[in-house]
């Protein structure tokens, strides 16, 4: 085998032939006459200058302080029958526990702060928990204390 008996599997693309009639006529998309016409061309508006001087505001508009409440709270939401699925009656159930389970994700590198969820008919639970630093609904609270369960923070 030589060099020059070496081929390409596949041909090379080739540039769309414009500005010889079909799809793209006259300046074919390389806009009007003079500086613009020409390749390299760039023509900054002043315009643009002022704009690229201003500072970024991203998210919420340039009022970004107005709409945003800090003091929210964001929990990470977990089911009453989630809860029954994977606990034995007694269990302890907190952030920890529950992201050693795979119920929950970190957030922030951190357990995140828990709501647990009971659908509004409250689900018959049979074991009784220990609950331990977690937000609750309050059909979730009504069906924790209906099974026994301790409420702790």
């Amino acid at each position: 085998m030589q060099l020059h008996s070496l081929a390409p599997k596949t041909k090379r693309p080739r540039p769309e032939p414009v500005g010889r009639g079909g799809k793209r006529g006259k300046t074919s998309g390389r806009g009007g006459k003079g500086q613009t016409a020409r390749a390299g061309h760039k023509i900054r508006p002043e315009v643009r200058d002022l704009i690229k001087k201003l500072p970024k505001r991203r998210g919420y508009g340039r009022n970004r302080s107005r709409t945003v409440r800090s003091e929210r709270r964001t929990y990470a939401p977990v089911n009453l029958a989630a809860l029954e699925a994977h606990y034995q009656a007694g269990d302890i159930v907190s952030p920890t526990t529950l992201l050693a389970k795979g119920l929950v994700r970190r957030s922030s590198g951190r357990p995140p702060q828990v709501k647990i969820l009971g659908t509004a008919p409250a689900p018959a639970l049979t074991k009784a928990f220990v609950i331990r630093d977690c937000a609750l609904s309050e059909a979730a609270r009504s069906a924790l204390t209906k099974a026994g369960a301790t409420l702790h923070g």
